[in-house]
């Protein structure tokens, strides 16, 4: 085949599965991924045959898993291109993980009257973390602007940028719109007042390669659902030398040297960032991800995708009354969409009798919505198991809702 197509789909267990006869076509990678059998079979293995806590004990079960689990963040290291395994920290999730840096980072740097500068186009989990700082310390948020494609304005970035910025959060991709956003650029000037940057990499980590260290990112932040690995477990990228800075925004066991209740030493990062009992087996479940990611190949996975946004854009804009939200000329698999008449929780429940998982809603970006003026939209998103006939299928599926709606 001449198309740079993958064909994966049979290493997901659930995708081969059926609902009223007719084939699961799940275009919700966005919200979570769908696992591979062998992440699966890992977990499973784990729990049967080795599970044991890890960091504490000195039987071999502990020391196997605490092997296992320190793998992982070598293998995150290299996957992203840390400068070393020290600055990849453990979290629930790439919402703990934003949550983390707005606390410990925010309420040791900011004060009021800094500013943090945010985009048009976050993710809720980007925006209301420093809400929260902004309130506590007494900075002051600005936002980006975006045009009417979801192209953050660059030059209105620069006209913000001053020696006040103390921090500049933003998604590497839109969750809503699928936008790729110029990181390394806007990485680049904010680093020329001072500034810090935090990267929501959620929707980056599993659809293209991501070297931190070249993007200019101080924090870069993902989940292990939706690159292929199981919930509960996230990652936060942070400098070395910023980290050992930081204060922990929780306290428990394994965070400390030496406790007595008059005072606490704590440990060097990453190790300060992780109190107590972590998720181990989907900590190693997230090392077979990252494993099963680097052997697909991040390349590979980017160009398949690619194509089928491109085939995928060309199909939903000849069907009449159907509004693309979110155009800008550097994308990934993101198709979020209106219908005229018809409201998109209508269409995601008529899509899902013909087998057909999107998401509709604002997809926990309602500043988003509103800068496009609408409450909401029908979303497919794309992974490396789709195919051109899952989105012939999606095509056909909303085209008979527009005929049920207007005959």
């Amino acid at each position: 085949m001449s198309k740079p197509y993958l064909d994966i789909k049979k290493n997901f267990p659930v995708l081969n599965r059926t609902f009223d006869g007719k084939p699961l076509i799940y275009l919700d990678t966005a919200a979570t991924s769908q696992k591979p059998a062998v992440v699966i079979d890992a977990m499973d293995r784990f729990y049967r045959e080795s599970y044991g806590t890890v960091r504490r004990g000195v039987y071999r079960l502990s020391e196997k898993a605490t092997q296992a689990y320190e793998g992982t963040r070598h293998k995150v290291a290299n996957l992203i291109n840390a400068a070393s395994d020290r600055e990849i920290i453990y979290t629930r999730g790439c919402t703990e993980s934003l949550n983390l840096v707005a606390y410990s980072w925010g309420r040791t740097f900011l004060k009021p009257g800094d500013e943090i500068i945010l985009s048009q186009i976050e993710h809720h989990a980007n925006i209301v973390p420093w809400q929260i700082v902004r309130d506590m310390s007494g900075a002051v948020i600005k936002t980006i602007p975006c045009d009417d494609h979801g192209q953050l304005l660059l030059d209105e970035y620069r006209k913000l940028l001053s020696p006040k910025t103390k921090v500049v959060a933003v998604n590497h991709v839109s969750n809503a719109l699928g936008t790729i956003n110029p990181v390394k650029e806007m990485a680049r000037l904010a680093h020329e007042v001072g500034a810090v940057v935090v990267v929501d990499g959620a929707q980056s980590i599993s659809h293209m390669r991501v070297d931190v260290q070249d993007l200019g990112a101080d924090f870069y932040a993902f989940s292990s659902h939706k690159m292929f690995g199981p919930t509960g477990a996230g990652i936060l990228y942070g400098r070395y030398d910023l980290l050992e800075k930081m204060l922990p925004f929780q306290g428990g066991g394994d965070m400390i040297r030496q406790v007595t209740f008059e005072r606490t030493t704590l440990q060097v990062p990453p190790h300060r960032f992780e109190a107590g009992t972590p998720s181990i087996v989907e900590v190693l479940g997230l090392g077979v991800a990252v494993d099963y990611l680097q052997t697909v190949g991040l390349e590979n996975i980017e160009a398949h995708e690619h194509a089928l946004l491109e085939y995928g854009t060309k199909l939903l804009s000849e069907i009449p009354g159907l509004h693309l939200i979110g155009t800008a000329a550097k994308k990934s698999g993101i198709l979020g969409f209106a219908l005229d008449g018809i409201h998109p929780h209508d269409i995601g429940t008529l899509l899902d009798m013909e087998g057909i998982a999107i998401r509709a809603g604002h997809h926990c970006a309602q500043p988003t919505m509103e800068r496009f003026g609408v409450p909401a939209t029908a979303r497919a998103s794309l992974g490396p198991y789709n195919t051109e006939s899952d989105l012939d299928a999606l095509a056909a599926g909303i085209r008979k809702i527009q005929g049920m709606f207007h005959h």
